[in-house]
């Protein structure tokens, strides 16, 4: 990598993108590492234009330095075949930057750092990244919680859940899944393993970090997925009385059959 000077990006505006759940990888590396100015960094790639660069995670999300519309949408099309679980609606989060500022910091949206080192871009685009799926995390737990605030109320008010035992093992399964999927990518808003080599940016981090609230939203998501799981319980516990009830109604109509023999076999004798 190479250090860049302001005079190298086109504009000032930092964009960050969430695509999807994750990219295809080494089906990626091959893409960009063999045919564009790109070089791997642990869970990064960094893609370098004439004006402005990109840091491509792992997990599915873009941050863009300096970038014009025009090779962003390009760079956009070439990736998009190889994210898995693609969005629907892309997340997108927009920052300005400046280089070569007294001191390193964040403040209404502008990211100001000392050094033009891409490596100092790189520790605000961990933060960035993580923020914009931190973003999609808890617009799928809210919507998962709000299309299934009915369950508790009928439960409340009926107690209950009018629903079949196919559409209630549907809804498990849905409960499950999001639940699942968002618990198998939290450890992706850890502190990344990139600071274990440079511990020197770890501060920068932070402090972007600090900005965007990781941890505080992290700590809703966690009380979020709290309430999935209970809903998901709720659900489990109508299922299985369901069955039982299904299973109670089984054997009484068993019980009944057997007396009507009884009684009939009697009146035969």
């Amino acid at each position: 990598m190479t250090e860049n000077t302001m005079n190298d990006f086109c504009n000032d505006r930092l964009t960050v993108l969430s695509l999807g759940n994750r990219f295809l990888q080494p089906a990626l590396d091959k893409e960009l590492l063999d045919s564009t100015h790109s070089g791997r960094f642990r869970d990064a790639i960094h893609t370098q234009f004439t004006q402005g660069e990109a840091w491509i995670f792992d997990y599915g999300a873009v941050v863009f330095w300096g970038v014009d519309e025009q090779q962003r949408s390009d760079l956009l099309d070439t990736i998009e075949p190889f994210i898995e679980g693609a969005a629907v609606k892309h997340e997108i989060e927009q920052f300005r930057f400046q280089l070569q500022s007294e001191q390193s910091r964040i403040h209404r949206d502008t990211v100001y750092l000392i050094s033009g080192d891409p490596l100092h871009r790189l520790a605000v685009s961990h933060a960035m990244a993580q923020s914009i799926k931190l973003n999609v995390f808890e617009n799928e737990a809210q919507q998962t919680i709000l299309r299934n605030r009915h369950i508790p109320i009928s439960l409340a008010e009926t107690g209950h859940i009018s629903l079949s035992r196919r559409k209630t093992a549907k809804m498990r399964g849905e409960l499950f899944s999001i639940r699942s999927d968002i618990n198998l990518n939290y450890g992706l808003l850890d502190t990344p393993d990139f600071f274990w080599e440079y511990p020197e940016l770890e501060g920068l981090y932070e402090q972007v970090a600090r900005y965007l609230e990781i941890q505080p939203r992290v700590a809703i998501l966690s009380r979020k997925l709290e309430t999935i799981h209970e809903l998901f319980v709720m659900l489990d516990n109508e299922q299985k009385h369901q069955h039982s009830s299904k299973l109670e109604w089984i054997i009484i109509i068993l019980i009944a059959i057997e007396i009507v023999y009884f009684f009939l076999n009697e009146m035969m004798h």
